[in-house]
């Protein structure tokens, strides 16, 4: 284009350029149309489902992806105990989603129904699911009583649930993270196959600004010691922005606890991630490792 070209195109009214310039992008993107047009189809798609489920009365299907639900490390101490047909004894510690808080009675809270899933998955091993969570509890008040109603249990496997309500009440993340560091290093010289579940992906979870940072923590303070996470955020954050579920088909109408359905969805999907994690051929993959 000639500078008289483009001295004249200065002159021109914005509203005729308007045209020709959408034409252009059109032109120039029309793969990112076409994968544009294929998500909305596919949201719209679940969404519909949704919709259909709920006039039906339907439950949705419990699902969620196996990179989202599989453990990092491999489960060794309970391995040991269930290849050797030991009794496994497992606490469950954290704050109200642990305890129970939004379920119809005690038997619907995720430790009680993950006992259930682990017995129907290994029916020939005698498997204890302890529940050791209190309402409103944070990092600080469950390491006060680690020794007493953790320790004192000589578990097999932990599961620590941590995380929501420093996210909740807008207490600093980063003083929560020795606190999980000591939790770690005293669950780890017990001798226990240690868990750290994170934060619900509930309405009032996700409001806050800082529940990225606590989820970034949980993450690194698991691969820091060498242990598992539970991405229970991610699991349920599936559910509704994949699966297109409501939010009142898996949260309290608290907006912040779960329910029968989600403590439900839960207690299957980490049984499943923990008899992988358990049952993992840990010596030929190390031996793989070394070729």
């Amino acid at each position: 284009m000639t500078r008289e070209a483009a001295a004249r195109l200065t002159h021109i009214p914005r509203f005729f350029l308007w045209p020709a310039m959408v034409a252009a992008l059109v032109a120039v993107a029309p793969a990112h149309a076409q994968s544009d047009k294929y998500m909305a189809g596919a949201m719209e798609a679940s969404a519909q489902k949704a919709v259909a489920s709920r006039q039906t009365g339907a439950s949705p299907q419990c699902a969620a992806p196996r990179e989202l639900t599989r453990l990092a490390r491999p489960l060794t101490r309970t391995a040991r105990l269930l290849a050797a047909g030991d009794p496994i004894r497992i606490v469950a510690i954290g704050s109200s989603s642990t305890a129970g808080a939004g379920a119809s009675s005690s038997d619907a809270s995720y430790p009680s129904r993950l006992a259930a899933e682990l017995s129907d998955r290994f029916p020939d091993h005698e498997i204890t699911v302890l529940n050791r969570g209190v309402n409103g509890e944070e990092a600080r008040d469950m390491l006060a009583r680690f020794e007493t109603t953790v320790i004192a249990e000589r578990p097999d496997l932990v599961l620590w649930q941590v995380g929501t309500n420093t996210v909740l009440r807008d207490h600093p993340v980063g003083s929560t993270s020795s606190l999980i560091e000591q939790g770690i290093m005293q669950l780890k010289a017990a001798g226990a196959d240690v868990i750290l579940i994170d934060p619900q992906f509930a309405p009032k979870v996700i409001a806050k600004d800082a529940l990225s940072r606590m989820l970034d923590l949980l993450h690194w303070k698991a691969k820091q010691y060498n242990v598992n996470l539970f991405q229970r955020f991610a699991v349920m954050r599936h559910w509704r922005e994949s699966q297109g579920i409501a939010f009142e088909t898996f949260v309290s109408p608290d907006q912040l606890h779960m329910n029968d359905w989600s403590y439900a969805c839960v207690a299957k999907v980490l049984s499943i991630a923990i008899a992988e994690a358990a049952t993992r051929p840990v010596a030929s993959a190390a031996a793989r490792g070394a070729r």
